[in-house]
Formats: C-alpha cells, structure tokens, sequence
C-alpha cells in the first residue's frame, strides 16, 4: 500500500452533507472481481460520477451466509477468476480520493486470517473509511474495535427488526459512521415491496442512541429509496446494482445501466 489519503473524514460526514442538501445518503454496493477486478473498479467509478455518497466494497468471500442468489453468484465468479483479500485494497486505492468514503463490506473471517492489526493497518493505508461486518456482533470485536480506533477507522454493525432494545444500545454505542438497519429478516436481494419494520427499526435504533441509521437488504428501486429516505439518513443498495452488471453485455453499457439507476435513486432519495 502507498499510504493514500481518503478525501472524506468518514462515511459520518458523507451522510450529514446529503442530509444537510435535504436528502438522504445514496449508498451503493458492488463486489470486487466481479466481472473482474478491473471491471469492479470500473463499474464502482460509474457510480461515484453518477453521485453515489458512499460506496462499499463487498470483499470475495467463499460463504457468503447474508447475501442472496445475486451477489452470492457475483462473489462465487469473482473467486473463481482468483479475486482475493489483497484485491480489495488495490480497489479500494484506486478508489480512494475521488470525493466518497469507501467502505469494504466483509465477513470477519478474512480480517481475522489476516490479522485485524495488519487488516486495519492496509485498509487505512490503502485509503479506506472502515469496514461494514454482517457477521461480528460488538460483544466479539474488541480487537476490531481497538484497530479501528488505532487507525481512524468507521465500524458498521448491523441490527435486525428481532433485536432487542438491549441490543440496538450495545450496536449504537460501538458503531462510528452509522448503524446498518436490515429492512427485513433475510439474505440480501431484490424484492417488490419493503417491511413495515424498517421504519419501526429505525426509530427504535435512535431511540437506542444510534446517531445514523441507514436502511439496506431489498432495497432496490426508486420507490424503495423514496420510502426509505422518509425515515431513515441513508438508503443502501447492492443486489439491483450487481445485477445490472451482471446482465450487461459490455463494460460501457454496464457502465451506463448503473449510472441511470443511481441518478434515478439518487433522486427519489431527496426529500420534498
């Protein structure tokens, strides 16, 4: 890593610039490796100039256990074109200082084979704002959470409509950036309609102390942003994104599928 500076002081900061524009943060995800390392760079640039607020990067990983058939099979690809760990911080450099926080979205397995000093230590040199972790739960992340704050890094965890208001304080309190509200209990992936417990989640994690709470998992089409960004500061959104790449038949014509729709959500996320 050559020690490159991010051009935001955090995902935080991100979300209080769009709302202080009267909108909601537009969040996006994409896998590293998928089609290919230089074509995730690539697709992920699209959505920086389409004006995405944050961008994380999902790190490929053999068990994906939160994501659905969409990411599952982009992942299961980019693993088998040899995307790995070292991967995810040549994307998140090239990524770096172009305007938005890059988060790397990862299960911990890999931070921990890694070594959570020396993942946190390449990570903030590469440039990175800090880590989402669907699979840690606070009350197992001392570590994480020391190296985080060794290295200025966010730290995003996640909450469910089943935690309790127990759990929604301890996720609060160990989370720097915002608080990760699933909108649904299940794997990532499109769906028709959003829960009426993402809204309910939301007011309890504040309630909780949570300071930002951004709504994901089937989240995926402008009305869902709409929605979203009426209760919640971020609205966040993978499987629709991959799956465009997915069925694109070349990198421009990728790059333009993901631009309109980020552009499309971008704007229903704005709040009038």
């Amino acid at each position: 890593m050559t020690g490159v500076s991010p051009s935001c002081a955090g995902v935080g900061k991100a979300i209080d610039a769009a709302g202080e524009e009267g909108r909601a943060a537009l969040i996006a995800y994409l896998p590293v490796g998928f089609p290919s390392v230089a074509g995730s760079v690539d697709a992920a640039k699209a959505l920086i100039d389409a004006g995405v607020d944050a961008l994380e990067l999902g790190l490929p990983y053999s068990d994906p256990v939160m994501d659905g058939p969409v990411i599952e099979d982009a992942v299961v690809a980019a693993l088998a074109a040899g995307a790995r760990v070292d991967d995810t911080f040549r994307a998140v450099e090239a990524l770096a200082g172009r305007g938005v926080p890059i988060l790397v979205m990862t299960y911990y397995n890999p931070v921990y084979r890694r070594g959570v000093a020396r993942f946190a230590a390449d990570l903030a040199s590469a440039g990175g704002a800090g880590l989402i972790t669907p699979d840690l739960i606070p009350d197992e992340a001392g570590e994480w959470i020391a190296a985080s704050e060794a290295h200025g890094l966010d730290r995003v965890f996640l909450v469910a409509p089943s935690s309790t208001a127990e759990r929604l304080a301890v996720v609060a309190e160990a989370c720097r950036g915002f608080t990760y509200a699933t909108s649904t209990m299940g794997v990532t992936g499109e769906r028709a309609t959003l829960s009426g417990r993402a809204r309910v989640l939301v007011e309890r994690a504040r309630a909780a102390g949570a300071e930002r709470v951004c709504v994901g998992v089937g989240v995926s089409t402008p009305a869902h942003a709409a929605e979203v960004a009426s209760f919640a500061d971020g609205v966040i959104v993978g499987s629709a994104f991959v799956r465009l790449v997915s069925e694109a038949d070349s990198a421009a014509e990728a790059r333009q599928a993901l631009s309109d729709l980020a552009g499309r959500l971008r704007e229903a996320a704005t709040l009038g």
